[in-house]
């Protein structure tokens, strides 16, 4: 039966890629073969998918077809993991899909992949 093994994010600057990631999800590397020449991040806990950061020069899309979500569980927590993560090295991203009361906030992480911050108590 199969099951996702890893998300894989293409990436122009792998190490820059997996300093973000780190940080951002508390994720640590994974030391062991996986498969694939991509460099591997897990969650601490070992519960949850990894994510695997390969090299690729293909210029990210504006509207990915494809992205994470992340979730939290307020309005206050997500405006504090949205600062964090544009300290760390995210932008904000001129969504121009947003409803009018959006749940979910738009960034691009160093490399310019697009993901969202999600409240999910909105």
């Amino acid at each position: 039966m199969l099951r996702v093994g890893a998300i894989v994010l293409g990436v122009g600057d792998v190490p820059r890629a997996v300093r973000f990631w780190q940080e951002a999800l508390g994720y640590r590397p994974h030391e062991e073969g996986f498969g694939g020449a991509a460099k591997i991040l897990v969650p601490p806990d070992g519960a949850g998918t990894p994510i695997a950061l390969q090299p690729n020069v293909t210029p990210p899309q504006d509207h990915p077809r494809i992205h994470l979500d992340l979730h939290v569980t307020s309005a206050a927590e997500q405006r504090a993991e949205v600062a964090r993560l544009v300290a760390l090295g995210a932008e904000r991203v001129a969504w121009d899909s947003y409803p009018a009361d959006p749940d979910f906030v738009v960034l691009a992480d160093p490399d310019g992949n697009r993901f969202c911050v999600i409240d999910l108590n909105h």
